[in-house]
């Protein structure tokens, strides 16, 4: 083999075994379905971090009289 068909195999197996044995489709999907259950995740602390801002904000009223 030469050198260069040599890094190719190499690269091959690297891909390989980047993606797990999965299909490029598989890869796909396996990746959006991520990206939509990080995107809820943003969601839930934006609403977490919302309500706390609002309990502080109801605290200084109180204090502020």
């Amino acid at each position: 083999m030469t050198e260069k068909s040599d890094l190719d195999a190499e690269t091959e197996r690297m891909i390989d075994a980047a993606i797990g044995g999965m299909t490029p489709h598989e890869l796909l999907i396996k990746t959006s379905l991520a990206e939509a259950a990080d995107v809820e995740g943003r969601k839930a602390a934006i609403q977490k971090n919302r309500e706390r801002a609002l309990k502080l904000l109801a605290e200084i009223d109180k204090t502020l009289g």
